[in-house]
């Protein structure tokens, strides 16, 4: 990233004033705007002065032919990184949240399909979220539950706190003596082994060493494979993507935007490729050109001591940061610390 010019004192604070006044409002802001805010305490010449000088330095656009100014995506990262006073989510915020989630806490699907769902309703954005993935999770635990004569649900458990399930049928009958050999090759085969060593040839050689056995349990090992398949791919959830058009500054990009939620493999780089816990990405900054006029705030979540998944948000430039930065990151944290829950 190039080099930001130093701003003095004066200007950060006039910088400041303008991108809070756009990001309530949405108008550009005049001099005599920011001399009311500023009480008076500067004329409106000297305002008019900086504001030039901040535009000629790349922070502020004039829109048109308004006598106000706006911010420019630069403005908002010298925002971002110097002028923004981080909003602090109270303690009656922080417990709405954790009740609204801990309904979910035994299912990652659902879990984050809830808080993709709370997190577009309060942003106004498009909610998106990764579910949990890891090609080096170990199977934790295995369970078999029986539906009827012909049919169990199988489920998963991953070191990762990936929970995964699916119905299984099959042509003989489950009984108690079939459960008994399921679990028994649990235990000898799969629990403490790596997802990644649960594939085709792993079932057959497996299935061919089980005698008369092999036709009711062959459906049941393979089911658990198709979990261990599941556990290392990564799942997107999507909220809110109408949201999109609630905001004009993104009318022009509105079906682009749309094409570009539709398409599962640029939102998964979008998603893996911050490393850090927390990445803002403002307008051009962004890595694909449909976000050239959005913003995207994720955050990691960690289950365990790993990164686990993403969840964040795509919106306009125009977006309320101070807010939305932290609440996002207390809803990764709140999401890692109830999968961690689910693990232990």
């Amino acid at each position: 990233m190039c080099d930001v010019p130093t701003l003095s004192e004066r200007k950060q604070k006039i910088l400041a004033l303008i991108i809070e006044s756009y990001i309530a409002t949405g108008e550009p802001v005049g001099s005599k705007t920011l001399q009311s805010a500023m009480g008076n305490s500067v004329s409106s010449a000297t305002i008019r002065n900086d504001m030039a000088d901040l535009v000629e330095l790349g922070f502020l656009i004039q829109p048109h032919t308004s006598a106000g100014r706006a911010p420019s995506q630069l403005g908002y990262r010298y925002y971002v990184d110097n002028l923004m006073t981080k909003y602090e989510l109270g303690h009656e915020e922080q417990e709405r949240i954790k009740t609204w989630l801990q309904a979910y806490s035994g299912e990652p699907d659902q879990l984050l399909e809830k808080a993709g769902s709370i997190l577009s309703e309060l942003t106004n954005c498009v909610a998106v979220s990764s579910s949990p993935s890891d090609s080096e999770a170990l199977i934790k635990r295995v369970e078999l539950v029986p539906l009827s004569s012909k049919t169990a649900m199988v489920v998963l458990l991953a070191t990762s706190g990936i929970l995964k399930s699916m119905v299984v049928r099959t042509d003989s009958e489950i009984t108690v003596e079939v459960a008994e050999v399921f679990y028994n090759i649990m235990q000898t085969y799969f629990l403490g082994n790596s997802v990644s060593n649960i594939d085709i040839p792993f079932i057959q050689t497996l299935v061919a060493s089980l005698g008369d056995k092999v036709f009711v349990m062959s459906p049941l090992l393979c089911g658990v494979a198709d979990l261990c398949n599941s556990v290392k791919s990564t799942e997107l959830h999507f909220n809110g993507q109408s949201n999109i058009l609630n905001h004009p500054e993104l009318s022009l990009d509105a079906f682009e935007l749309m094409d570009f939620l539709h398409r599962e493999a640029p939102i998964k780089t979008l998603l893996t490729a911050h490393k850090k816990p927390l990445t803002v990405s403002i307008g051009e900054e962004n890595a694909f050109k449909e976000l050239r006029n959005s913003a995207t705030i994720f955050s990691k979540y960690t289950v365990g001591d790993r990164d686990s998944g993403s969840i964040g948000i795509i919106g306009p430039t125009r977006i309320d940061y101070a807010r939305l930065i932290p609440s996002i990151k207390y809803l990764a944290g709140v999401i890692g610390n109830l999968l961690s829950e689910t693990l232990e």
